[in-house]
């Protein structure tokens, strides 16, 4: 199957260690991403819902989003936060993709999924209106007012919280499926 560019990078993940560009895994490190995929999926839906080094930067990214995204449309401010949080770990996993570490692409899906729970949060906050916010209004409540559902911020909130969880299921997985794959045919 070729990418967009014509190359075979869209074939890259079913050929780890049979002379593909990707680095081969070792069985330690689907443990890793594993372990760190549960700890992820614990850690963001029970207590306070924050896992500190992850959350602490996801907010200084989000916060970083609002003004870039208002210079392209002030209209855009607004969802800005939410996707200059999803955007870094989204260029860090492209990054890792394209010098073929799956390991380290997957920590970066990882990431970018575990600020599903985040955003589910926030979202689910937008009636209520009961967490702190570093400054200005509630993004989710003038986003959902804009859409004009307002009244499904919970539901909403469900949704992205359980595509939060099957993306965390899928990457640690995935992994597990490309290691099995090419045992016995890398290092």
């Amino acid at each position: 199957m070729k990418g967009i560019a014509g190359n075979n990078e869209v074939q890259r993940a079913d050929t780890v260690g049979q002379g593909s560009p990707w680095q081969p895994l070792a069985g330690w490190q689907v443990i890793a991403v594993v372990v760190v995929g549960m700890l992820i999926l614990y850690l963001g839906n029970t207590g306070e819902r924050w896992i500190p080094v992850l959350d602490s930067a996801n907010l200084a990214f989000h916060e970083a989003g609002h003004p870039l995204f208002w210079l392209l449309n002030s209209r855009l401010g607004v969802y800005g936060g939410t996707l200059g949080q999803l955007a870094l770990p989204l260029v860090v996993a492209a990054s890792f993709w394209r010098r073929g570490d799956v390991f380290a692409t997957s920590f970066a899906l990882l990431w970018l999924f575990q600020n599903f729970f985040n955003i589910a949060r926030y979202m689910a906050d937008a009636r209520a209106q009961m967490l702190p916010l570093v400054g200005g209004d509630h993004d989710w409540t003038e986003i959902f007012t804009r859409w004009q559902v307002l009244h499904l911020d919970t539901r909403l909130a469900g949704l992205v919280s359980l595509l939060g969880w099957a993306g965390v299921l899928l990457v640690c997985c995935a992994l597990a499926r490309i290691w099995w794959r090419g045992r016995g045919q890398g290092s």
